[in-house]
């Protein structure tokens, strides 16, 4: 049991950041569609920060970022939780069927589940502002003289 902890969490964490359908199999697309079927865009926003908080630990990051061991205990308690409710009560037997192919059909699954996290987020206005504000310090001359057609 502790092994396929391990690589669940791998998966989970890889998959959700990740958009990857190489893997895909018809399992994989069943699991994938149960999983994003049964989950709310409360799931997904849970989701979409467990992914910050988990990023947030990587040294590079740590210094823009306040978050603590007390956040991500109760974050890693939300996408536990999520995480056993579609795996063992919502989509049960495609979860089984997953195992018997694999790790790959997991990935492929959870790849959907966290592109609609990251939908969830994405798809706020003050988000879509943010995107394009490095726009204001291309450098234009140079970007002109490389794309122009003469």
């Amino acid at each position: 049991m502790y092994k396929i902890l391990n690589v669940l969490s791998a998966i989970v964490f890889g998959s959700a950041i990740t958009v990857s359908y190489a893997a895909a199999t018809p399992i994989s697309d069943a699991l994938g569609a149960c999983m994003a079927d049964n989950t709310t865009g409360k799931d997904r926003k849970d989701l979409a920060r467990w992914i910050f908080i988990t990023m947030s630990i990587h040294p590079a990051l740590q210094d823009i970022s306040k978050v603590n061991k007390s956040d991500q205990t109760d974050v890693d308690k939300l996408m536990g939780a999520l995480v056993t409710k579609l795996l063992t009560e919502d989509c049960a037997p495609q979860a089984k069927k997953a195992m018997d192919e694999g790790t790959e059909s997991f990935k492929a699954a959870f790849s959907v589940v966290g592109q609609l996290a990251m939908q969830e987020l994405m798809n706020n206005p003050d988000v879509k502002a943010s995107l394009s504000g490095f726009t204001h310090y291309i450098n234009k001359d140079k970007m002109n003289a490389v794309f122009s057609k003469k």
